[in-house]
């Protein structure tokens, strides 16, 4: 058996143990990752809310720089290759080597991952939200628990750069 046989079935078997896991805990893809506090109560209708003014010491608040675009983080060629491997070595285990939701392990889900390849989901997902889920994985933005993190990458913003392209990419075929 070579490397890449054994690498997937290896992924695939964790695959299924960890949905054996989240079924067993009652875990499930609709959960919220961060529910909603209780709502505090209103103000009674009789008491006007005392008017806020800054202290005379506090400098005003500087203006939100409009325009303003996230700077593009630029992908050396070692990071791209080892985005290249993070992708075929994990990433397509549950989303296919092209991107289509369908990698080996992902016939066992009771959610299938996403398909990068659709409009959909590229105009849903924005690239922070990609570079979150990469990183800390599904549940990090009230996905699947079944989407790992990967905090190694935390302090690879190149290697996680490079992963978002290749997502984007998938969306231009």
């Amino acid at each position: 058996m070579n490397r890449s046989t054994r690498l997937v079935l290896t992924s695939t078997l964790a695959a299924l143990l960890m949905v054996a896991g989240v079924a067993c805990k009652g875990g499930t893809e609709t959960q919220p990752a961060n529910p909603k506090p209780p709502a505090q109560p209103s103000p009674s209708p009789t008491a006007p809310a005392p008017a806020q003014k800054p202290a005379p010491s506090e400098a005003p608040a500087a203006p939100a720089e409009e325009g303003k675009k996230e700077e593009a983080v630029k992908v050396s060629p070692e990071a791209q290759k080892e985005a290249d491997s993070l992708f075929a070595s994990l990433c397509s285990t549950c989303h296919g080597a092209t991107g289509h939701g369908d990698g080996p392990a992902a016939a066992a889900f009771p959610v299938k991952p996403a398909s990068f390849d659709t409009k959909e989901f590229q105009d849903r997902v924005s690239d922070e939200e990609m570079r979150k889920v990469i990183v800390d994985g599904g549940p990090a933005v009230g996905k699947s628990p079944l989407m790992p993190g990967n905090p190694s990458l935390k302090d690879k913003p190149e290697v996680v750069e490079a992963l978002v392209q290749k997502i984007r990419s998938f969306g231009k075929k």
